[in-house]
């Protein structure tokens, strides 16, 4: 019988990660984690949690705005990103250090270095130049922001990862991208006071989301003062008097002080020596796994973003708790990644969960629709020109609800509470039978009568 260090050894103290490590160490298993950078992974530290922080930083400006209707003269509001920037910094510097203390408390080693497969069971950590073997090998390293190869002068951009870190807040800052992070980070630099060019090569925004849903929110930037490009491409980025001068393939260009790239994110499962192990990937390089997260050699597994499954931190998180319960406490677990809701934290923020109501049409046929759109109250006496967006997706044979899709004030907070009846097959009979909260924007989802 082959004699190993540890039981397991995790490439990646990301969400999903540290959640397997520690369950499979109080489980009883040898168990350590290498991360070459810091504890907590993308959404810890470069990710969900300061991103969130930075959003409500963004939103103030709006708040002060809107107080004036109810009464309220704030003098003239100024902004310091150095501080916002500080205070960002030790909240991620505590979350580390919970992450950390986690991971030790269940008896999990952790190695602050670079991991390396030599073979199927060896580890090499290059910082200490040490070796270390293990029965079981789970990759989760997450997935890494980038810049297009083909785009000329594209070092002189940044990504989601330095813009957590920039020195000062631009003036002027070109978003370049259509998806979660580039709607997020354009309303951010909007609110804080940048001019905000937002550049996307699609013809709409949210590629995957509702179709209205989609056009409304680009509505909303676009009334934020964000100025919108559609199929639009940048070509080349050069360095002018600290400025950066960009080219986007039509011949049109602007000057602006930064340019942020927030086009997705790839696997990151370069250099892992994933070659000398046997693994196989898929042609976006992710680690191909089975329902039980198990790769093509039986013993080595991976969860979270390096998958390329679902990308969100609660399924990776969900992910490698299945993981180590189907290794380490004896209990085979499949995640189940059907209704699974998510959040774009935009001003104005995004919920969904289920169905958009192109796939509903594609997977079931005969859907109907039940949708509003309303002024919120708060919109009524601040003056605000905004709306509130509520839709629901219905079998029509069933009349269980497929989806349900909020733009607006706490979209997310709705959405989780709407996900747990959606996840249970609730039908529109059993929506329509819930008595409404009023007064409240989320009274709406349980008061829609007429088809559309």
């Amino acid at each position: 019988m082959t004699n190993y260090d540890y039981d397991l050894v995790t490439i990646g103290a990301g969400s999903g990660g540290v959640r397997a490590t520690r369950i499979a160490a109080l489980a009883g298993a040898r168990a350590a984690v290498v991360e070459e950078y810091r504890t907590g992974g993308t959404c810890v530290i470069r990710g969900c949690v300061p991103k969130k922080l930075m959003v409500y930083a963004s939103r103030f400006s709006e708040d002060f705005a809107d107080s004036a209707g109810f009464g309220w003269h704030v003098p003239h509001a100024t902004f310091d990103w150095a501080t916002l920037i500080a205070n960002k910094d030790r909240e991620i510097a505590r979350l580390e250090g919970l992450y950390k203390k986690n991971l030790a408390s269940a008896g999990a080693t952790l190695f602050e270095d670079r991991a390396v497969m030599r073979d199927p069971h060896t580890v090499h950590l290059l910082k200490s130049d040490k070796t270390i073997t293990a029965k079981h090998v789970l990759i989760a390293t997450g997935g890494r922001a980038f810049v297009p190869e083909d785009v000329e002068g594209g070092d002189l951009a940044i990504t989601s990862n330095e813009a957590f870190h920039l020195p000062h807040l631009p003036k002027s800052v070109m978003v370049v991208g259509g998806g979660y992070i580039a709607i997020e980070f354009a309303g951010i630099f909007k609110g804080l006071g940048s001019r905000t060019l937002l550049v996307h090569h699609g013809e709409e925004i949210l590629r995957g989301f509702d179709h209205e849903i989609r056009e409304r929110m680009r509505h909303e930037l676009q009334k934020r003062g964000i100025d919108v490009h559609l199929k639009s491409v940048v070509a080349s980025i050069r360095a002018e008097a600290g400025r950066k001068r960009v080219r986007l393939k039509d011949g049109t260009e602007h000057v602006v002080d930064e340019v942020m790239f927030a086009v997705g994110r790839r696997p990151n499962t370069g250099a892992l020596g994933l070659e000398h192990c046997g693994v196989e990937l898929t042609e976006r390089r992710a680690v191909k796994v089975d329902a039980y997260s198990r790769s093509s050699q039986p013993h080595i597994y991976a969860v979270g973003d390096v998958t390329d499954r679902v990308n969100l931190t609660p399924v990776a998180i969900r992910e490698g708790h299945a993981f180590a319960d189907t290794v380490f406490n004896g209990r085979p677990t499949a995640v189940d990644h059907a209704d699974i809701p998510t959040a774009v934290f935009g001003t104005p923020e995004i919920g969904v969960v289920g169905l958009s109501e192109e796939q509903a049409r594609a997977q079931v046929g005969q859907v109907d629709i039940y949708k509003t759109a309303f002024r919120p109250m708060r919109a009524t006496m601040s003056g605000r020109d905004t709306l509130i967006f509520m839709k629901l997706v219905v079998d029509a044979v069933s009349e269980r609800v497929l989806g349900c899709h909020v733009m607006g004030e706490a979209a997310a907070e709705m959405i989780q509470c709407v996900a747990i009846a959606v996840k249970m097959k609730a039908t529109k009979r059993d929506f329509d039978a819930t008595v409404a909260l009023h007064p409240s924007a989320a009274e709406e989802l349980v008061l829609l009568k007429t088809k559309s």
